[in-house]
């Protein structure tokens, strides 16, 4: 809701910039998402390695 909102005052202020920026958003979008999903991946490798590292310690801590 907020990003329309901010669209919209740009729509109002400098209305070319908004149509441009309109089009260009999911285009932006599609490029960013391969980084997303590495991001993903990489956080759930470290949670891994995290709960390995971890794991001698939970496990002394439950006995």
């Amino acid at each position: 809701m907020v990003k329309f909102l901010l669209w919209c005052v740009l729509l109002f202020f400098c209305w070319p910039l908004a149509l441009i920026a309109l089009v260009l958003y999911p285009i932006v979008w599609v490029l960013l998402l391969p980084f997303r999903i590495v991001g993903i991946a990489v956080e759930g490798a470290l949670g891994l390695v995290w709960a390995l590292v971890t794991l001698p310690a939970r496990l002394l801590r439950a006995l």
